[in-house]
Protein backbone atom coordinates (compact mmCIF):
# COMPACT_ATOMS: atom_id res chain seq x y z
CA UNK A 1 0.00 0.00 0.00
CA UNK A 2 0.80 3.56 -0.77
CA UNK A 3 1.39 5.98 1.67
CA UNK A 4 1.22 9.95 1.06
CA UNK A 5 2.59 12.44 3.09
CA UNK A 6 2.72 15.86 2.43
CA UNK A 7 4.44 18.20 4.81
CA UNK A 8 3.96 21.94 5.31
CA UNK A 9 0.40 21.29 4.10
CA UNK A 10 -0.41 24.30 6.20
CA UNK A 11 1.24 26.57 3.79
CA UNK A 12 -1.30 26.21 1.10
CA UNK A 13 -3.99 28.85 1.69
CA UNK A 14 -7.50 29.58 0.31
CA UNK A 15 -8.22 28.01 -3.01
CA UNK A 16 -4.83 25.99 -3.16
CA UNK A 17 -5.92 24.14 0.01
CA UNK A 18 -9.00 23.92 -0.78
CA UNK A 19 -8.05 22.42 -4.05
CA UNK A 20 -6.20 19.76 -2.49
CA UNK A 21 -8.63 18.86 0.16
CA UNK A 22 -11.41 18.59 -2.17
CA UNK A 23 -8.99 15.90 -4.47
CA UNK A 24 -8.22 13.96 -1.44
CA UNK A 25 -12.14 13.75 -0.18
CA UNK A 26 -13.25 13.32 -4.07
CA UNK A 27 -10.48 10.33 -4.24
CA UNK A 28 -10.84 8.35 -0.89
CA UNK A 29 -13.10 6.29 -1.41
CA UNK A 30 -11.07 4.61 -4.17
CA UNK A 31 -7.85 3.57 -1.87
CA UNK A 32 -6.14 1.19 -2.11
CA UNK A 33 -6.27 0.15 -6.00
CA UNK A 34 -6.62 4.21 -6.83
CA UNK A 35 -5.76 6.30 -3.95
CA UNK A 36 -3.07 5.87 -1.48
CA UNK A 37 -3.58 3.63 1.31
CA UNK A 38 -3.03 6.49 3.64
CA UNK A 39 -2.50 10.30 2.99
CA UNK A 40 -0.77 12.25 5.75
CA UNK A 41 -1.35 15.75 6.40
CA UNK A 42 1.65 17.21 8.45
CA UNK A 43 1.85 20.78 9.76
CA UNK A 44 1.61 23.36 12.80
CA UNK A 45 -2.13 22.98 12.67
CA UNK A 46 -4.97 20.19 12.84
CA UNK A 47 -6.96 20.34 9.79
CA UNK A 48 -9.64 21.02 12.62
CA UNK A 49 -8.37 23.99 12.98
CA UNK A 50 -8.24 25.28 9.49
CA UNK A 51 -10.06 28.13 8.48
CA UNK A 52 -10.63 28.34 4.47
CA UNK A 53 -11.37 31.38 2.65
CA UNK A 54 -12.05 30.26 -0.45
CA UNK A 55 -12.78 33.20 -3.30
CA UNK A 56 -15.20 31.20 -5.33
CA UNK A 57 -17.41 31.47 -1.10
CA UNK A 58 -18.70 33.63 0.35
CA UNK A 59 -18.22 32.14 3.40
CA UNK A 60 -15.29 30.80 5.48
CA UNK A 61 -14.86 26.60 5.67
CA UNK A 62 -14.21 24.84 8.25
CA UNK A 63 -11.50 22.44 7.99
CA UNK A 64 -12.87 19.61 10.26
CA UNK A 65 -16.68 19.68 8.61
CA UNK A 66 -15.80 20.25 5.01
CA UNK A 67 -13.44 17.54 4.99
CA UNK A 68 -14.49 15.03 7.95
CA UNK A 69 -12.40 11.68 6.00
CA UNK A 70 -9.54 12.02 8.74
CA UNK A 71 -9.17 8.76 11.37
CA UNK A 72 -7.28 10.60 13.84
CA UNK A 73 -4.63 13.69 14.65
CA UNK A 74 -1.31 13.22 16.13
CA UNK A 75 0.54 15.57 18.05
CA UNK A 76 4.63 15.22 18.45
CA UNK A 77 4.92 15.54 21.65
CA UNK A 78 7.78 17.49 23.41
CA UNK A 79 10.95 15.69 24.71
CA UNK A 80 11.39 15.25 28.00
CA UNK A 81 14.92 16.92 29.90
CA UNK A 82 16.52 13.40 29.47
CA UNK A 83 15.41 13.01 26.09
CA UNK A 84 16.77 16.30 24.88
CA UNK A 85 20.03 15.48 26.48
CA UNK A 86 20.19 11.89 25.22
CA UNK A 87 19.23 13.23 21.28
CA UNK A 88 22.21 15.93 21.87
CA UNK A 89 24.53 13.01 23.08
CA UNK A 90 23.85 11.22 19.91
CA UNK A 91 25.55 13.86 18.64
CA UNK A 92 28.63 13.58 20.84
CA UNK A 93 28.51 9.58 19.72
CA UNK A 94 28.58 10.32 16.64
CA UNK A 95 31.18 12.73 15.82
CA UNK A 96 33.31 12.76 19.66
CA UNK A 97 31.94 16.80 19.81
CA UNK A 98 31.01 17.14 23.15
CA UNK A 99 28.33 19.47 24.91
CA UNK A 100 29.38 20.80 28.01
CA UNK A 101 26.60 20.38 30.94
CA UNK A 102 26.22 24.12 30.72
CA UNK A 103 25.19 24.16 27.25
CA UNK A 104 22.92 20.82 27.53
CA UNK A 105 21.27 22.79 30.25
CA UNK A 106 20.97 25.82 28.35
CA UNK A 107 19.08 23.85 25.33
CA UNK A 108 16.60 22.26 27.44
CA UNK A 109 16.33 26.05 29.27
CA UNK A 110 15.39 27.79 26.26
CA UNK A 111 13.60 24.76 24.63
CA UNK A 112 11.37 23.14 27.04
CA UNK A 113 12.04 20.04 24.71
CA UNK A 114 10.34 21.46 21.64
CA UNK A 115 11.23 19.13 19.07
CA UNK A 116 11.88 21.48 16.12
CA UNK A 117 13.59 23.94 18.67
CA UNK A 118 15.81 21.67 19.72
CA UNK A 119 16.79 20.78 16.67
CA UNK A 120 17.29 23.91 15.28
CA UNK A 121 19.34 25.26 18.21
CA UNK A 122 21.63 22.14 17.96
CA UNK A 123 22.01 22.25 14.66
CA UNK A 124 23.00 25.85 13.90
CA UNK A 125 25.71 25.67 16.73
CA UNK A 126 27.06 22.63 15.06
CA UNK A 127 27.47 22.91 12.22
CA UNK A 128 26.49 27.08 10.84
CA UNK A 129 28.63 28.80 13.41
CA UNK A 130 32.08 28.36 12.58
CA UNK A 131 33.14 27.09 16.31
CA UNK A 132 30.90 24.57 16.24
CA UNK A 133 31.89 23.29 13.08
CA UNK A 134 35.30 22.45 14.73
CA UNK A 135 34.72 19.29 16.13
CA UNK A 136 37.27 19.30 18.39
CA UNK A 137 35.98 22.40 20.72
CA UNK A 138 33.10 21.76 22.72
CA UNK A 139 29.76 23.03 22.30
CA UNK A 140 29.30 25.58 24.44
CA UNK A 141 26.37 27.74 26.47
CA UNK A 142 27.88 30.66 25.17
CA UNK A 143 27.39 29.28 21.01
CA UNK A 144 23.70 27.79 22.33
CA UNK A 145 23.46 31.12 22.72
CA UNK A 146 25.24 32.45 19.69
CA UNK A 147 22.87 30.22 17.85
CA UNK A 148 19.56 31.54 19.41
CA UNK A 149 20.59 35.13 18.96
CA UNK A 150 20.88 34.50 15.10
CA UNK A 151 17.56 32.25 14.77
CA UNK A 152 15.81 35.25 16.50
CA UNK A 153 17.88 38.42 14.13
CA UNK A 154 17.23 35.74 11.27
CA UNK A 155 13.61 35.59 11.83
CA UNK A 156 13.63 31.51 10.90
CA UNK A 157 10.42 30.63 9.68
CA UNK A 158 9.03 28.83 12.75
CA UNK A 159 9.57 31.85 15.07
CA UNK A 160 7.58 33.97 12.73
CA UNK A 161 4.47 31.64 12.67
CA UNK A 162 4.56 31.60 16.49
CA UNK A 163 4.99 35.74 16.27
CA UNK A 164 1.76 36.42 14.09
CA UNK A 165 0.04 33.36 16.06
CA UNK A 166 0.44 35.27 19.27
CA UNK A 167 -1.41 38.32 17.36
CA UNK A 168 -4.45 36.14 17.32
CA UNK A 169 -7.52 37.14 19.53
CA UNK A 170 -7.76 33.84 20.28
CA UNK A 171 -4.54 32.88 20.98
CA UNK A 172 -3.85 36.45 22.47
CA UNK A 173 -6.87 35.81 25.25
CA UNK A 174 -5.19 32.79 26.71
CA UNK A 175 -1.68 34.03 26.52
CA UNK A 176 -2.80 36.63 28.68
Amino acid sequence: PLVLLLDEVDALIGDTLLSLLRQLRASYPQRPTAFPQTVILCGVRDLRDYRIHASSEREVITGGSAFNIKAESLRLGDFSAAETRTLLLEHTAETGQVFTPEALDRVWELTQGQPWLVNALAYRACFKLPAGRDRAQPITAALIDQAKEAMIVERVTHLDQLAHKLQEPRVRRVIE
